[in-house]
């Protein structure tokens, strides 16, 4: 994805995250994240845009604290997320393209990091706040859950704080059925290692099965939509809202190990 498409995509999923808090009310609660209610949502993801916003505009270097979660409620709290999303696009598209300053996953630029990193946030917590409502939820462009995908499994459990570990070498695939791409999670005591390829196509142009090489075994595949795959890898579906084949084991070391937390 370029640039300015993760930045209006943003734009658009921090206002549908504000209207489905308004929506639910303050005091609803938000059944793919237990324990918070709508108030609780708001304030962390309106403190995220700011913190994020702050290393776009002013440039630090190095890891700057957040600057903590309000104490404000109602329609106060509501304006208070807005003017910090509005303010988060806004320092995003006045960035320069050689922007330097500090990011925390490997990404072809500084803006290209917080741009597609803040768009992901907003969307998985506008999942949420849609949840509240108990309705259907906004849908995520296959394309974009892709992506999503990758900086999940490429980006955020590459890295050494990632919990997803096994003793006993395990292999996962995720298939996205709607595009080309299938992601190999191998799994042990150290931090997940994740190769994304294409899937393989025959003469006709239809995907073809790729499991015939010995590197190519693994003990559970994930298959679906991207979207529906995004969503449930970022804990926001069940599994049952994908295919599994294989040892649903694998699965469950993925969903009780996953959760990224501030």
């Amino acid at each position: 994805m370029e640039i300015t498409e993760y930045i209006a995509s943003l734009s658009e999923e921090g206002r549908l995250l504000a209207a489905a808090a308004e929506q639910a009310g303050p005091g609803a609660s938000v059944p793919t994240c237990p324990g918070w209610q709508i108030r609780h949502l708001l304030r962390h993801t309106g403190m995220v845009h700011r913190w994020a916003a702050g290393f776009v505009t002013e440039g630090h270097t190095t890891p700057q604290p957040d600057g903590g979660e309000p104490d404000l409620d109602g329609e106060e709290l509501l304006d208070w997320f807005r003017a910090g999303h509005r303010n988060l696009v806004r320092s995003l598209e006045n960035a320069p393209a050689d922007l330097e300053c500090w990011s925390f996953l490997p990404a072809p630029s500084p803006l290209a990091f917080w741009s597609r990193r803040q768009l992901n946030e907003t969307t998985v917590h506008r999942v949420d706040a849609e949840s509240a409502l108990g309705g259907p939820l906004t849908t995520v462009d296959a394309d974009r859950a892709a992506d999503g995908i990758d900086e999940l499994l490429t980006g955020f459990h590459a890295r050494p704080k990632s919990r997803v570990r096994s003793s006993v070498p395990r292999a996962l695939r995720v298939r996205a059925v709607d595009t080309d791409a299938v992601w190999t999670v191998r799994i042990s005591d150290e931090p997940p290692q994740t190769v994304r390829t294409p899937v393989a196509r025959d003469g006709s142009g239809s995907a073809a099965s790729s499991d015939g090489g010995a590197d190519d075994r693994v003990d559970c595949e994930l298959s679906g939509t991207a979207e529906g795959l995004y969503l449930t890898l970022w804990n926001r579906l069940p599994l049952a809202a994908v295919t599994l084949r294989g040892d649903r084991s694998v699965a469950r070391i993925w969903t009780d190990n996953s959760a990224v937390t501030w």
